[in-house]
């Protein structure tokens, strides 16, 4: 997520993302706030193995942060890529089907409801 969210600010990868976002009548803001959400993201999935120091209980609530903030991004991508406006050239590998987003939001949610269970676990 952190390299998906630092490429967009690179030619022509910024080019295309630019205009997902303009086509899709999301406003202006949503431009630079989706390039640093996404390297934020990725900091949070990569924060639990980085800092070892950190307690389990943490270590999952972070990952769970970073889930419910890639579920949010991933219903924005399904949104951008169901607007009749945003062309497929324009989308990661031309797919206009919302098929990438969705896989993303798959492994989102497989990773967020095994970190539920081990939290749910702890308590018990």
């Amino acid at each position: 997520m952190f390299i998906f969210g630092f490429l967009k600010f690179f030619k022509p990868i910024s080019g295309w993302f630019d205009i997902q976002i303009q086509q899709s009548h999301l406003p202006h803001e949503a431009i630079l706030a989706g390039k640093l959400t996404e390297m934020l993201t990725g900091v949070l999935f990569l924060t639990p193995w980085l800092r070892r120091s950190l307690t389990a209980k943490s270590k999952d609530q972070i990952l769970l942060i970073a889930c419910f903030i890639l579920f949010t991004q991933m219903g924005v991508a399904i949104y951008v890529h169901l607007q009749p406006g945003v062309p497929a050239n324009v989308l990661p590998l031309g797919i206009k089907p919302p098929v990438i987003p969705v896989l993303v939001l798959l492994l989102g949610l497989l990773t967020a409801f095994d970190v539920w269970k081990q939290l749910r676990a702890e308590r018990a």
